[in-house]
Parts: C-alpha cells; structure tokens; sequence
C-alpha cells in the first residue's frame, strides 16, 4: 500500500474496472518514491483527484466518467476539470499511437501516460519521441485495422496462358490420381479423384502422409477390381486415421509503433487539427483557466469570487462558470 501521511478520505476501490488489454493507466516510469509533497503544488480538489489516479493500478479505466461514478465527492464535471488541471501541471498525458502489424493490419490507438513526477513539456515530447518505433505485440489487440489507410486494391488475377491448368492440384487429389501408377487394379478416374479428395484431405489433415494413403488403397486389393472408386471411398471412410488432438497455441503478432502523436486529454482532438499545449487543445486549455483554482470542495457551477473572497474559503458571493466561460470564449474569439 502507498504511504502517505494524508491520505485521501476517498481512495480507488479493489472493484475499479480494468481497461482492455493494454489500454487505461500506464506509468510513464522513472518516479520518484510516494511522499506527501508529491501533488502539494495542486488544489486541494485536485490533489485529491491526483492521490486517486496514483493509487490505481496500471490498466485501470482513466476516464473522468469512470473515475466519477466511483468517487464519492466529486462529479463528472468536476473530475473533468481536476484531470485538466493535472494535466497542465505535467502528470498526465494522452498519447495517440499509430500501430503496425507484421501483417500489415494498421490502426491508431490512445494510450493515457501517468506520472507522480510532474514533468515538463520537454520531458513529455521526448517521451513520445521515444515511443516511435517500440515493439508493442504484448499489448497490441487486433481488430480496428487500416484506419487512415486507403484500403489496398485487389489484385487483378492475370489469365492463365492457353495450355496451361489454372491451378496446381491439391496433394490429396495428386496421390489419388497416382494410384494407377502404383497399382493397375486401382485406375480412378479425374472424376473419382475429384469426388474422393474431401476424404483424403481429411487423411492429411489428421497427419497421415500421401504414403499413408497409397497403403491404405493398395494393400490386400483382390486379383479383379471391378469398381476402384467404389472400393477407394469404403476404405478412405472406415480406415480414417483419429483426428489429432489440437493445442491451441495463441501466437501473437509482431507489432511496433509507427507513428506518434500528442492529444488533448479532454476531448480528443489531436495535433493533426489543433494545436496542443499542456497536454490540452486551445478550448479545452480556455475551459481548464477560466475555471481557476478551486479551493475544498466547493458545488461543481460555482466559485468564489475573487473580488469578494480573494478566493479562499468564505467568500460570501459566487460567480456562474459557465458565463464566465463564455465571455472568455468571446473574448478569444472561440465558439
């Protein structure tokens, strides 16, 4: 258990849900020891938000939604808010990471980076520079592939030059056919070959080999074989070898990342369409300052007046957030 001399009244329960497979906390590393002074530099709601996230265990949700319907002070707003502040002050970071698969399968993924360490904004761009190119196969999880990626053209199949069979036979249908070649009683037809290859394939799929089978349609034959096809599927359906018992061997595919870029913690938006600083895009970073530093735990619409109260505890009037978000987002010329 993490030593604080302070501990947050509310903590992470053992029931707080998992992410899938490599999704939800990953440490960024490299911390420093837990000591009180870690999130000392935080509000008081905020660093309770913080000593919250740090007690999770890597592969915990991360989302404020999550963290909210567990916490027994604090909202979706709120936490919202909290997890911004966190953010600017360098613990967190959203992370979108462009996977490739050694089958060439492709997509992007968000990872959530947490550090106790606050860090600066050069730290956190050398960290995504040094994710580019990492083998991620362990926590690579298959299924949303090419995103972003123009889907490949079919090939168009070149026709087979007169004279020339369109496809090479199967290794059943070829020892079939080969069945004369070692016994004259056993001449089968293309059309026998083609009727008995599901059965022969069968042999081979169960581990039997071509010899195998040659043996099987060959060995004891009477003087006079008046129906070969006849007598090659009775013998192909009652001497079928047992199937082989089958182990599952989950071999994952090799995959590294193959693109790295910064996103907003907050709604998403990445460095392809918005400028990110702090770990926030421009609007989200005008929401996180407009609302200001909060001080206890305080309803999630209202703050002190700074006019009033100077911001501390008692201030005898509030101001509405949302109007003063708004006049700010007029004031910047933002929606």
């Amino acid at each position: 258990m993490v030593a604080y001399s302070h501990l947050s009244p509310a903590l992470p329960s053992p029931h707080h849900p998992l992410a899938k497979t490599g999704y939800g906390k990953r440490s960024a590393g490299d911390e420093d020891p837990h000591a009180d002074p870690d999130f000392a530099h935080l509000s008081p709601r905020d660093r309770e938000i913080a000593v919250f996230v740090d007690h999770l265990e890597d592969g915990h949700v991360m989302g404020y939604k999550a963290i909210a319907a567990v916490h027994p002070r604090y909202g979706q707003q709120a936490v919202r808010t909290s997890l911004g502040c966190i953010t600017l002050a360098g613990h967190l970071r959203w992370i979108k990471e462009h996977i490739t698969a050694e089958d060439n399968s492709m997509r992007w993924v968000t990872r959530t980076y947490w550090s106790r360490t606050r860090r600066s904004e050069e730290w956190w761009a050398d960290f995504a520079r040094e994710r580019h190119g990492k083998d991620v196969t362990e926590h690579y999880m298959p299924g949303l592939a090419r995103a972003e990626q123009e889907q490949a053209e079919e090939p168009i199949a070149e026709p087979e030059p007169d004279g020339q069979p369109a496809e090479q036979p199967s290794a059943a249908y070829q020892t079939l056919a080969e069945l004369r070649a070692t016994d004259a009683r056993m001449p089968l037809s293309d059309q026998d070959c083609r009727s008995l290859e599901p059965l022969a394939d069968e042999w081979l799929a169960r581990g039997a080999t071509p010899h195998d089978i040659t043996q099987a349609l060959t060995g004891g034959l009477p003087s006079a074989v008046t129906n070969p096809g006849g007598l090659a599927r009775n013998r192909l359906e009652s001497k079928m070898p047992p199937k082989k018992a089958k182990v599952r061997q989950k071999s994952a595919r090799r995959a590294r990342v193959t693109r790295v870029i910064m996103a907003c913690g907050l709604c998403d938006a990445d460095e392809r369409t918005t400028e990110i600083v702090g770990g926030l895009c421009r609007e989200c970073l005008a929401e996180i300052e407009a609302e200001g530093p909060v001080y206890g735990h305080v309803p999630d619409t209202f703050l002190p007046d700074p006019r009033e109260g100077g911001g501390l505890p008692g201030a005898d009037e509030g101001i509405d957030v949302t109007e003063r978000v708004d006049a700010l987002r007029r004031a910047a010329g933002l929606r």
